[in-house]
């Protein structure tokens, strides 16, 4: 199955992955994090699924999210007959006596009776541990010591774990099936009619949700959508945003760049936080800012490239033993080495998140101002030490530009934020010398006048897709030729065909095999485009990149730049949160509002 065939199906906790003949090959318990009970994505068959399809095949004719929903629906034709799968979970639970994970999936028919299969057959983790299974008047209940799954159904037949199971749907009569899950509290049942009307009360709120988003965004409906996905792989309980409900789908096919991507980086979230407050959500925004106090508590200054959900080290990196990947892509890893780097951006996008609150007129509190700087304090003392750059290369630090961008940019917004804010005059002076002397640095070691560009670290002639974020920063006006020259750089050398780019020079990573296009940096530079002037071509180049967005709405990390193939985790957060900076840019390039960084 291909990695763009499946749809997201959340509740803010936890995720699935659904495909398009109706299979969970992907869901973890309790949370995007934790072990998974659905693996077969990148576990095999061994690993667990719950499938629920056509018994004679059929063939899927329309898959789609209903309107301003996370509601997925999928239907086959069947001879006759349309048969269709709406699947859901239940993000809103507080305040009832409802399961934290409740997964709802209902087949219904038009046109002649259909004979539908469900097999359901859960696996717990590494070893794919079957369950301990019993029948109540309920259903079925699965165990695994603390962890508990059951599932009840209105069907006429009992349903039996790892064995398929033939069904009769009927126009007047569908089938539903609930999946509650309990870990370490009492397993709680759901009727499956009244968990419907749990379904028909959670799309109402999401319609509700996404009618707040401003309505003269460009390409609304897909920005609204993307900003959907964003909230779905937001952890509600602490307000972390995680980077991919996924591990391990592979940036190179047959290949070993498989990562682990379940984990909270606080530079997408960063980048998250200006696109949902210039949309009109504000409360996301203080959502992320507010998990973020509380993840760095134990390191500050120092910002980790990385936390657990609820703000811990991220475990270490570790592969797992016979599971045979995804399109046999090994190995298959938990846990992200990459926390362990230096990365000197992430505290630029951390502070110019607080300085887009402060723009929009929120007062920071004094323990999130105290912690921004905190970050400058650190910019200051170590924008002269090499680091692993953006894009984690694990190869020997270097000086990378666009490392150093973000630098001058943190110093730049807390020199901004310190105007309304209090801050002590010698520390104010020392941002500034530092945000000076980086500037003066980048120009001089990291400029190429030769060919006009900024480059991928100093003493290189490689251009970084990175830079393309330069036209926001402000070190440079955004229609200088050094910004313009970069742009086109980058445009031209690292082309990948049509409206697509590599964000470095395939191959020079320190790592074997190649890599796709990484999509992030193709939206970024729509945004470039737009904000150096060139909003026509900025618009054209948006739209040829919709054509590769599936019909469920929904992008990966990276792309075979020939086939149109989805590569990487996905759905991918950070290029969601690129595409609608990219809309609001092309807002900002028309004079519809003022640019986010």
């Amino acid at each position: 199955m291909e990695i763009a065939d499946y749809g997201l199906v959340g509740d803010t906790r936890t995720a699935a992955l659904v495909s398009s003949d109706g299979s969970v090959d992907w869901l973890c318990v309790p949370r995007f994090d934790g072990e998974p009970v659905f693996g077969s994505l990148v576990g095999g068959p061994a690993a667990g699924a719950f499938r629920l399809r056509p018994v004679q095949g059929g063939r899927a004719v329309q898959r789609r999210y209903r309107t301003d929903t996370a509601t997925l629906e999928t239907t086959w034709s069947s001879g006759d007959a349309l048969l269709t799968l709406p699947a859901a979970m239940v993000a809103e639970v507080a305040g009832r006596t409802l399961p934290s994970t409740l997964l709802v999936r209902r087949l219904t028919v038009e046109g002649a009776p259909v004979e539908a299969v469900v097999d359901f057959d859960p696996r717990l983790g590494e070893q794919h541990r079957r369950p301990r299974v019993s029948r109540r008047s309920h259903g079925l209940v699965c165990e695994w010591g603390s962890l508990a799954i059951s599932l009840d159904s209105d069907a006429d037949v009992p349903i039996e774990v790892g064995e398929p199971t033939s069904v009769t749907v009927t126009p007047d009569r569908p089938v539903t099936l609930v999946m509650a899950m309990a870990y370490r509290e009492p397993l709680i049942f759901v009727d499956p009619s009244v968990a419907w009307d749990l379904v028909a009360e959670d799309e109402s709120r999401w319609r509700a949700w996404c009618a707040e988003i401003d309505g003269d965004l460009p390409f609304r409906d897909s920005v609204v959508r993307s900003l959907l996905t964003l909230r779905l792989l937001t952890y509600s309980p602490s307000g972390a945003p995680v980077a991919a409900p996924t591990t391990s789908l592979p940036e190179d096919p047959g290949g070993t760049r498989n990562w682990d991507y379940r984990y909270a980086w606080p530079r997408d979230a960063s980048i998250g936080v200006a696109a949902f407050l210039a949309a009109g959500k504000p409360l996301e925004a203080h959502l992320f800012l507010g998990w973020l106090l509380h993840a760095s508590r134990l390191q500050r200054p120092r910002l980790p490239v990385l936390f657990t959900l609820d703000g811990r080290h991220a475990p270490r990196e570790r592969t797992l033993a016979g599971w045979p990947g995804y399109a046999g892509s090994v190995p298959v890893r938990v846990g992200n080495g990459a926390a362990e780097q230096h990365q000197l951006d992430g505290y630029g996008w951390v502070v110019d998140a607080a300085w887009v609150l402060v723009k929009a007129g929120h007062r920071l509190s004094s323990e999130t101002w105290r912690v921004m700087r905190g970050f400058a304090d650190l910019v200051a003392r170590r924008w002269r030490e090499p680091d692993a750059g953006i894009w984690e290369v694990r190869d020997t630090p270097a000086h990378h530009v666009h490392s150093k961008l973000m630098g001058w940019l943190a110093l730049d917004r807390a020199l901004r934020i310190a105007e309304t804010h209090r801050a002590r005059p010698a520390q104010r002076r020392r941002w500034l010398d530092a945000r000076d002397a980086i500037a003066a640095d980048v120009r001089a070691h990291g400029f190429d006048p030769v060919h006009n560009r900024y480059t991928r670290s100093y003493g290189s002639t490689d251009v970084d897709a990175a830079v393309l974020v330069l036209p926001l920063l402000g070190i440079e006006d955004a229609r200088s030729h050094r910004v313009i020259g970069t742009v086109d750089a980058i445009r031209k050398e690292l082309s990948a065909g049509g409206p697509l780019v590599y964000r470095y020079p395939p191959g020079r990573d320190g790592l074997p095999g190649g890599e796709g296009a990484f999509l992030p940096c193709s939206f970024w530079l729509v945004q470039a485009l737009a904000l150096t002037g060139r909003r026509d071509e900025a618009v054209d180049l948006f739209t040829e990149l919709l054509r590769h967005v599936n019909p469920l709405g929904l992008l990966p990390e990276e792309m075979e730049p020939v086939t149109g193939a989805y590569l990487g985790n996905y759905p991918q957060a950070l290029t969601h949160a690129a595409l609608v900076q990219a809309a609001l840019a092309l807002r900002t390039a028309a004079g519809q509002g003022a640019p986010h960084s």
